[in-house]
C-alpha cells in the first residue's frame, strides 16, 4: 500500500513545497493535490496520485480538465463528486480572475498584460468581437469599447465607429483588440488592411495606434511585437 503524503519527507509534501518555495514551483498534479486535500485509504492512493491521474486522462491541461464534464471527471479512480466540484469550484475561481474588469485607471505595460486581460472573455467565443481599448497619455485605461461582432470587415470595422469613442472620451491613444473563433491568432489580409487603415486615421488625428492584438486559443499576436507593425 502506497504511503500517506502526510508520511513523506517535508520537502516532498505538495503544500509544504508551496510554503517553502511559492505555488509557481509547484507541478499541475502537486496543485491539483493541495486541492483535492485526501486519497483514498482502501486502494491506497494518495491525493498526488488522484492528481496525476487526472492529468494524464486530460492531456495535462488544464483547459481539457474544465471542459470535461462532472460525470467523465468521476470516471477517474478515486474522484467522487465531492472532488468533482472541488476541482469545477477552482477552475471556475480562475475563470472568474482572468475576467475581472481592469478598473478605469490601471496601465497596460505590454501585450502580454492586454492577452491576459482579454483571453478568457474572448479567446473561446465562437464569432470575431473587435474591441477597442481607450487609454490616456500614460497608457492608463479610459473605457473598453466593442465595435463591431462577426467576420472582420472594412465595412463592420470603420474608421468613424472607432474613432467617436476616441473623441469622446479624450483618449490619447488605442490599442486594437479581436479574436479568431478558429484559434488560430495569426494575422490575416483583411486584418493587416484594417490595421494600416485605422493607423492612418490615428496619425491624422494625432491618437497614438499602440498595438493590435489577435488572441486565439490560448496564444496570440501582438502586430508590434511579431513583426506586423511595419508591413
Amino acid at each position: 500500500m502506497a504511503q500517506p503524503i502526510r508520511e513523506w519527507p517535508e520537502a516532498d509534501r505538495p503544500r509544504e513545497k508551496l510554503l517553502e518555495n511559492g505555488p509557481e514551483t509547484l507541478s499541475n498534479a502537486e496543485l491539483l493535490a493541495i486541492l483535492l486535500r485526501t486519497g483514498d485509504a482502501s486502494t491506497g492512493q494518495s491525493a498526488l496520485d488522484h492528481g496525476r491521474a487526472l492529468m494524464t486522462t486530460f492531456e495535462g491541461s488544464f483547459r481539457r480538465l474544465d471542459e470535461a464534464s462532472v460525470q467523465e471527471l468521476c470516471a477517474i479512480k478515486g474522484i467522487g463528486p465531492a472532488k468533482a466540484a472541488q476541482i469545477k469550484a477552482a477552475l471556475e475561481i480562475a475563470k472568474r480572475f482572468a475576467q475581472e474588469e481592469i478598473k478605469r485607471g490601471e496601465q497596460f505595460r505590454s501585450s502580454a498584460d492586454v492577452f491576459h486581460h482579454y483571453r478568457e472573455r474572448l479567446g473561446n467565443l465562437r464569432k470575431e468581437e473587435f474591441h477597442v481599448l481607450l487609454l490616456d497619455a500614460k497608457n492608463r485605461k479610459l473605457k473598453d469599447v466593442r465595435i463591431s461582432e462577426g467576420s472582420l470587415t472594412s465595412s463592420l470595422v470603420h474608421p468613424r465607429e472607432v474613432f467617436l469613442p476616441v473623441i469622446r472620451e479624450s483618449a490619447a491613444a488605442v490599442i486594437l483588440i479581436h479574436n479568431h473563433p478558429s484559434g488560430d491568432p495569426q494575422p490575416s489580409q483583411e486584418d493587416l488592411q484594417i490595421t494600416r487603415r485605422l493607423r492612418e486615421v490615428g496619425e491624422v488625428m494625432g491618437v497614438r495606434v499602440l498595438d493590435h492584438i489577435v488572441i486565439g486559443k490560448g496564444r496570440y499576436v501582438s502586430f508590434v511585437d511579431d513583426g506586423y507593425w511595419d508591413f
